[in-house]
């Protein structure tokens, strides 16, 4: 069974994560996530919307990432940066609809998106420091393009939860809706859009991304970089064996 679920309404493509209890990200899951991304190029898909339930997803899945750690192999994250490339290049409106929590890479899914709907009760955040790394699928350069360069540093640097009202005040949420409303919400607000001129919105899309300074390849090269590094650090030993073991861990910064 696909840990993506595929399916289309009208002329929008909805794609629903399905690896319970909280979707975290593994590489067979962004594997499928490349493959409905695929999926969506279709020029009868007008607009997209990815969601998860009962969680957007919780971020990585810190056991995978363990293990690539201890053998020198750093997969999960650039697979799934290269994947969000992809996402966020579709020529067409998408939105994520977030129920949940939608943390560390499922925050970066989240923000690879044109649009964040969120459900009342929705936390979002890119809590990676606590685990002794940060957020290496785009968090660092997408996250200072949408809410600006101060509140992104507190956020990562914090890696503090984030409730849905403050998200919508930042700019980190577009939309903030009771959570039976959410997928309502964003398959309507889809809908809409998928009515309209989707190729100018295509059009204008890449206009956008183009022109933001530097480019989003030389960034996430950079953050690449920096994250492999990270990730051999003993801060990020402690950090990733501190959370599969349920303590809080002790770093020592280096």
């Amino acid at each position: 069974m696909s840990l993506i679920e595929y399916s289309v309404e009208g002329a929008v493509a909805l794609l629903t994560l399905n690896r319970p209890p909280v979707n975290a990200l593994s590489a067979a899951l962004v594997a499928d996530l490349e493959s409905a991304v695929a999926r969506a190029a279709d020029p009868a898909v007008r607009a997209v919307v990815v969601t998860g339930s009962p969680h957007f997803a919780a971020g990585a899945d810190i056991g995978e990432l363990k293990a690539a750690a201890a053998a020198d192999e750093t997969p999960l994250a650039g697979r799934l940066s290269a994947a969000l490339v992809s996402l966020e290049g579709l020529p067409k409106p998408t939105i994520a609809a977030i129920r949940g929590f939608a943390l560390g890479g499922g925050l970066e899914l989240a923000l690879a998106c044109d649009f964040r709907y969120l459900a009342a009760d929705a936390r979002v955040g890119l809590p990676e420091i606590r685990l002794g790394i940060f957020p290496g699928a785009g968090g660092t350069q997408r996250l200072p393009r949408l809410v600006g360069l101060g509140k992104a540093r507190e956020l990562i640097y914090t890696g503090r939860h984030v409730k849905a009202d403050e998200a919508l005040a930042i700019g980190l949420a577009d939309m903030v809706v009771p959570a039976d409303d959410l997928a309502a919400a964003a398959l309507e607000g889809a809908a809409a859009l998928a009515a309209g001129a989707t190729a100018a919105i295509g059009a204008a899309k890449r206009a956008i991304n183009a022109t933001l300074g530097l480019s989003m390849e030389a960034g996430l090269a950079v953050e690449n970089a920096g994250f492999n590094a990270c990730l051999g650090t003993e801060d990020a030993a402690e950090g990733l064996a501190a959370f599969l073991e349920k303590r809080e861990p002790a770093f020592k910064g280096r």
